[in-house]
């Protein structure tokens, strides 16, 4: 069966190590800090202002004044810092994050991504998607593998405004866990239940297969 967004969050907690500081964007990466092993040290940043960011606040234990980038409220861990934005986007754009998890709308067969806008509709603004994108050099990309009419949100070329170009590095979706290569997209696992045919029907861009397909283990 496809994951749900809990799922994929916790799939892409995996991919964390001990040591790493970590940007959470928007949406479900936002879950990611609920799922990290308790045996390994990470810091995760919120580019309005935080490092040491915890997991979700329990219900009646929420402080209106922790909030992360999406406007959510958090809890802080011991140790950990506020800062103004200047200083935030200086860790960005310094390259001094280990690894970014953002969502995204779409993501092409090269790397490229699209997060920030869809024509026609309002936004306040790209925040800080653009920076992240252009300073990281680990992406993972946390996402739905289709849209809500069904059609594929791995593409050969994004349609929407690109934030950043060959930018992303892996793609976590809720039915597969796709590396970007040169290629395409590469198959590394499935999501439990799911085949290989249905992730291949879902996906527009190359698909490249080798040998078995394991299935996730979360």
């Amino acid at each position: 069966m496809a994951l749900d967004k809990n799922g994929i969050a916790q799939r892409i907690a995996k991919e964390v190590k001990d040591g790493y500081y970590v940007n959470l964007g928007i949406g479900i990466p936002t879950l990611v800090a609920n799922f990290v092993n308790d045996d390994i040290e990470v810091e995760f940043q919120s580019e309005n202002g935080i490092l040491g960011m915890g997991p979700f606040p329990f219900e009646g234990e929420e402080d209106p004044d922790l909030i992360n980038a999406g406007k959510q409220t958090i809890t802080a861990l011991p140790g950990a810092s506020f800062f103004d934005s200047a200083t935030s986007f200086g860790m960005i754009r310094g390259k001094h994050v280990d690894l970014t998890i953002l969502g995204a709308m779409e993501v092409a067969e090269n790397g490229d991504i699209a997060n920030w806008k869809i024509p026609g509709k309002m936004v306040k603004g790209m925040g800080g998607a653009m920076d992240l994108v252009a300073s990281a050099e680990n992406i993972i990309v946390a996402m739905m593998h289709t849209n809500r009419a069904g059609e594929s949100k791995l593409l050969k070329r994004c349609s929407l405004p690109l934030t950043g170009v060959g930018c992303v590095t892996k793609i976590v979706t809720n039915l597969a866990v796709l590396e970007v290569t040169e290629k395409g997209f590469k198959l590394l696992e499935r999501a439990p239940g799911v085949s290989v045919e249905e992730i291949q029907a879902a996906t527009e861009g190359i698909l490249i297969m080798d040998g078995e397909i394991p299935e996730m283990k979360l």
